[in-house]
């Protein structure tokens, strides 16, 4: 089987396309649910063609990469008739919490993916598997390959070795197995205190690689877990307990990030220690990893993110400017628009920097296409058509999107006074302006052409409200529409029928490309215009937004209902992107 072709190339789809191509998988067999090797080679013949898998750990919300990570893991499932499971991997009771859990699954079912069907329910924790891990342990220790250590945890640190120098064995390496499995057994009894004791995988304190060099495998931890309560007092490793749920889910290729590159000769040791002790079964997963997600006017640091939300720079983990999925949601990004960033970025093994307009020109492109039209006054200065009756009105049309003209139009309000742009006027016009100034005449977007003909001031001098007079034979759509040629054409609503909103405009947080870079602390390139509350006036139609409805603001942008804080006939909108980049190098 190939992959699609409209499918940008990468190396892991010439690794799975190698695979199919040879049948390394086709005698797999499933049992419905996770399970050891025996359990898996009764059931029946795995009828998904790959499995793969998202596990990530519930101890925070996720971000920008992870959305990278789930788009790569269910894609690909999707694209090769397999499946991909949705796994918890809850090893560390001390950080992981329920709420973890909940957003997780939000957001991966928000990113438009679904871990089960008619067939399957694709949903597991990692922690039910515990039992199996502790067996497996066991014959480790029965076979030679694991032991019990007790020294501290400097003891463990100080002969582990260095990149040039080897490690130095434990004194307690050489217990024999049945002193380790009686030691273990009291482990998990509940009879030692924390860090009284590892147990150790016995693989070569000589390697090359210091991941080889006796990884710890079990710990005691006298903790409440969020899904086992208080059943167990030993907790695997991450990357004991990460190889084994691969394999006891049937996965066949185990996608992570290069930071894990090190990590993948334990893995593979692990899992032949298992297969060779008929614990599992073969083909075992095989191991792949990838360049993780670098974009620039961001971090993605769950440090710095914990300060972020922590010390108040942000309105908490779901504020737009956050770069997790319950912000970027927040914001008005869309699922469309990762599933595409994600195709557009491609997978590499080489690590390099996705500058972030490329993530917001594939949320406008998607929106361009998306939203609905709307008209929206930022910054409103009060527009007197003077020769229009005082207490007429009449209704203009506006297409609800150009591109679709199967959506229709709809009606917007025209009266005498009207709200427009406070930039769409001056008194002294530079060359080139053509919006309204005492003597020139400009279009009313869906109405009149207007002539200025002059403005009212404060105390202050500031300008209050222009006059104008309008052309009765320019409306918009009529045969007199063109009689006159101007080349300024504004966007307004009308006074009496205005919504006034508030409105967040978003920007980027960081105004540095690599926040912090050079030693400096990355606070210092925190954006001071990254978000600003403005009083708008919209129309009328607006008022009816829901929330997460998103609308392209002719002139300004795309803008989504805030799905917190809008209320019945009161929306309050954030802006998700600007028309265009206004963070171009070299404008």
């Amino acid at each position: 089987m190939s992959a699609p072709a409209e499918k940008p190339a990468n190396f892991i789809r010439n690794i799975i396309d190698a695979d199919l191509a040879a049948g390394k998988h086709a005698r797999r067999r499933w049992s419905g649910r996770p399970g050891p090797g025996p359990q898996q080679a009764a059931g029946a013949p795995d009828t998904a063609k790959i499995r793969t898998r998202f596990p990530p750990e519930p101890n925070g919300y996720l971000h920008y990469g992870h959305a990278k990570s789930i788009c790569l893991n269910f894609g690909l499932a999707l694209d090769y008739g397999g499946r991909c499971h949705l796994r918890f991997d809850d090893t560390n009771p001390e950080k992981e919490e329920q709420e973890y859990v909940d957003s997780i699954v939000d957001a991966v079912r928000w990113l438009g993916f679904r871990w089960q069907d008619g067939r399957e329910d694709n949903l597991y924790y990692a922690s039910d598997y515990f039992g199996w891990m502790y067996e497996f342990a066991e014959y480790l220790i029965r076979s030679g390959h694991a032991y019990v250590d007790s020294q501290t945890a400097d003891e463990m640190r100080a002969n582990r070795g260095t990149l040039t120098e080897p490690g130095r064995g434990s004194p307690y390496r050489n217990r024999g197995p049945e002193e380790n499995m009686d030691l273990f057994r009291r482990m998990k009894a509940g009879e030692f205190p924390d860090g009284a004791h590892v147990l150790r995988a016995k693989i070569d304190m000589a390697s090359g690689n210091i991941n080889m060099r006796d990884p710890a495998i079990y710990r005691i931890r006298h903790a409440e877990h969020h899904n086992t309560g208080d059943e167990w007092c030993v907790y695997p490793m991450y990357t004991y307990a990460h190889p084994i749920e691969d394999a006891l889910e049937n996965i066949t290729h185990s996608i992570c990030t290069l930071e894990f590159e090190d990590q993948r000769p334990f893995y593979d040791w692990l899992l032949e220690r298992l297969a060779d002790g008929g614990l599992l079964e073969r083909p075992l997963p095989q191991q792949i990893e990838f360049a993780r997600l670098n974009l620039s006017y961001v971090v993605l640091s769950k440090r710095k993110l914990i300060q972020l939300v922590e010390e108040k720079h942000v309105d908490g983990w779901d504020d737009p400017r956050m770069p997790t999925l319950v912000g970027a949601r927040r914001r008005g990004f869309t699922p469309e628009g990762f599933r595409l960033f994600a195709d557009r970025i491609g997978v590499s093994k080489a690590d390099s920097w996705i500058d972030m307009s490329v993530l917001e020109d594939c949320m406008r492109e998607h929106l361009n296409e998306a939203a609905q039209r709307r008209i929206a006054v930022l910054d409103p200065l009060k527009l007197i058509v003077d020769n229009y009756p005082a207490d007429a009105e009449e209704d203009c049309e506006a297409p609800n999107h150009p591109l679709k003209p199967e959506l229709g139009k709809r009606t917007i309000p025209f009266t005498r006074e009207l709200w427009i742009e406070r930039e769409d006027f001056t008194e002294t016009p530079p060359k080139g302006y053509h919006r309204l100034f005492p003597g020139n005449m400009a279009r009313l977007r869906y109405g009149y052409v207007v002539r200025c003909t002059g403005c009212d001031k404060d105390a202050d001098g500031r300008v209050t409200a222009v006059r104008c007079e309008y052309l009765p034979e320019t409306r918009s759509g009529t045969p007199g529409a063109d009689s006159v040629k101007v080349k300024g054409n504004l966007h307004w609503v009308s006074a009496r029928h205005a919504y006034a909103a508030e409105v967040r405009l978003y920007d980027r947080l960081f105004s540095a490309e690599n926040p912090g870079a050079g030693g400096r602390d990355f606070l210092e390139d925190l954006n001071p215009e990254s978000k600003r509350v403005i009083a708008a006036q919209l129309e009328p139609a607006l008022k009816l937004a829901v929330p997460e409805e998103r609308f392209q603001f002719e002139r300004h942008g795309y803008f989504v209902a805030d799905r917190e804080d809008s209320g019945v006939g009161a929306p309050v909108f954030n802006r998700a992107v600007t028309l265009k980049d206004s963070w171009a190098k070299g404008k």
